[in-house]
């Protein structure tokens, strides 16, 4: 089991940038595959971007392919996810989460076993 804690979110408006750190602690960072969801309000969670152990292959929701890039620094057990052009839309708590490394392609939350608390992003328009 692997412990999160995101951090980063905030308050911004149209077309700013948000980068947003997960840290993990209690086991092994480099085996996991990590990957970031969001929720809107009042919306099911979402899949957001994932990142295999070894930083060699990434997956993109089509809603933000060419405004975000996940990241992640084994050495630091810290995954990021840079967020650029941010849309109205991107509102949401987004979490990260950590899986078993054959998961490396995965967009479900069930195989996913360690969550962050979450770090909300609300963008003005």
């Amino acid at each position: 089991q692997v412990q999160l804690v995101e951090s980063g979110g905030g308050l911004v408006q149209a077309g700013d940038s948000l980068r947003l750190s997960c840290t993990a602690s209690g086991h092994t960072f480099r085996t996991y595959t990590m990957a970031w969801f969001r929720q809107a309000s009042g919306k099911e969670r979402e899949f957001v971007a994932s990142i295999s152990w070894s930083g060699g292959s990434t997956s993109y929701a089509d809603s933000v392919k060419g405004r975000f890039t996940i990241s992640r620094d084994n050495a630091k057990n810290t995954v990021y996810l840079q967020m650029n052009s941010l849309k109205p839309e991107d509102t949401a708590a987004y979490y990260c989460a950590a899986g078993p490394s054959y998961y490396s392609g995965s967009r479900r939350v069930a195989d996913f076993g360690s969550w962050g608390q979450g770090t909300q992003v609300t963008v003005s328009s």
